[in-house]
Parts: C-alpha cells; structure tokens; sequence
C-alpha cells in the first residue's frame, strides 16, 4: 500500500483528469467510486489498475485485486471524486470497447442511440437493456461518452454486464441489414407502426433518439419500419428513456424465440 497525503501528487493530478473525456481516451483508463459500483466490478472479475481509499480499513478488499493500492487523505478523495458526499473509495479501470469495430456476424437483438445526450437517460437506457438481456447498446455520434462520470454512476454497474460500443451509426445499420436484422427507428409519421404490432421477431435492432430531436432523418431513411407509441392522455411525449423501456421489453417479450 502507497500512502498519498499532496494533491500535488502526481497520481492525484492523473486521477482528476480522468474526470474528462480527453484524457480518458488517451490513457484508456477511467475512475468508478462507491462501494455499489466497484462490488459490481470485483463480482464480474474487472481488472483493477489502482484502489484508492481514504480508509485504511478498506485497503485489505484490494490486497489480491488490484495492481496498486493508494491510501490518500480525505481532501485528495474529495479532489479526485466526481460527488458533491464521496465514499472515499475509487478504482481506476481499463476502458472496454472504447471504440471497438463492429462484430463481424450481428445476432440477436441490439439498441442503438442517436444523438442521446442526458448521462441520467442514457444510464436508465443502459439498465433497461440490460434487464432486457438484450446483446448490447450502440453509442451513435452526439451521445454522451461512454465513460462519462454521471453515465457510469447513473448505469449502476449494467456497464459491467453488457456489451457497449461507440460507433457510427450508418455503418452499423448496414452491418445489421447484411446480416438479416431487422431495424427499428422510432418516428411518429403516416407509415410509422404502432410497437405493439410487432411481433415475432427474435433478431432485432431498435434506435431511439436525442430528446429533443428524435432519431435523425439520415438514420430513419435506413431503417426497415419505424415505430410509435400510441398515448391516450393528454401528454405530448414520453421520456426518452421510458420510451425505451415500453418498446424494449414488449419486442424482447414478444420476440419468436
């Protein structure tokens, strides 16, 4: 175990920076914190670079799991975290996917995000798929970066559990349609489906879009049908993320497998 007590430290400077985008993509690397997330990153077997605690008490859980061990002060753990009430424990990861290529031979049943910006929907997005077990979401060009703070705290560990990649999303759609998968958008327009007449359909892609503008047109000319909710109250729209939800599950559910 290293102990740290300078915010001056090398190691603390690298660490806050990971808070952004940039250095996230250089080094490969980004933080998680709290007990929730980094329990979810032990049970699934992550390969941990560096723990981080600000008691000495909790520096033993890392002893045989992580690469380095840093005991640092109470003010370096509120300089490095993300929170307005850290736990005062963080672990530096390796980013996953981080611009994987496109698997060659699609299967099964994906979501893809156009433009989708907000880290709480996109967390709830995440989770929802993942509840679906469906094989994994597309981060399209526009949506947050994947390793966005709020996103990873917001996915609640689901980041750990499902496929996730960033990409751009034509060339996905091309991919799919080559390998037979039926896509969805989500449009509300004269030739656009109610979701609920979809059925029996086991490979699947659905794309759902930025909240204030919808999926845009260059995506929708791609894809095979688009759908609509059909909303007898009085609300104008839904959240994006429980739209999600609604179409998700009732294609998952209803899927002819």
């Amino acid at each position: 175990m290293k102990i740290i007590n300078s915010k001056q430290n090398n190691h603390v400077k690298e660490w806050k920076k990971l808070q952004t985008k940039k250095e996230r993509t250089k080094t490969g690397q980004y933080m998680i914190e709290g007990w929730h997330l980094i329990n979810e990153a032990l049970q699934n077997d992550k390969h941990i670079l560096a723990a981080i605690v600000t008691d000495e008490n909790d520096a033993d859980k890392f002893e045989t799991r992580a690469d380095d061990v840093f005991l640092v002060s109470e003010e370096i753990g509120e300089t490095i975290s993300d929170t307005k009430t850290p736990q005062g424990v963080f672990a530096v990861m390796e980013a996953e996917d981080y611009h994987e290529t496109i698997p060659d031979n699609l299967d099964g049943q994906w979501l893809l995000l156009d433009g989708v910006q907000d880290p709480g929907n996109i967390g709830t997005i995440v989770r929802t798929a993942d509840a679906a077990g469906i094989n994994g979401v597309v981060f399209g060009k526009g949506s947050v970066d994947i390793y966005n703070p709020k996103l990873i705290r917001s996915m609640q560990g689901s980041h750990f559990h499902i496929q996730l990649f960033q990409g751009e999303l034509t060339e996905w759609i091309e991919k799919l349609h080559e390998s037979g998968i039926k896509v969805y958008g989500t449009e509300l327009n004269k030739d656009a489906l109610p979701y609920n007449e979809v059925q029996g359909i086991d490979r699947f892609a659905f794309i759902v879009g930025n909240e204030g503008n919808g999926v845009s047109d260059e995506v929708l000319s791609l894809t095979d049908n688009n759908l609509y909710i059909p909303m007898p109250g009085k609300a104008e729209s839904l959240n994006v993320a429980v739209a999600t939800g609604i179409v998700l599950f009732h294609l998952v559910n209803n899927s002819a497998i």
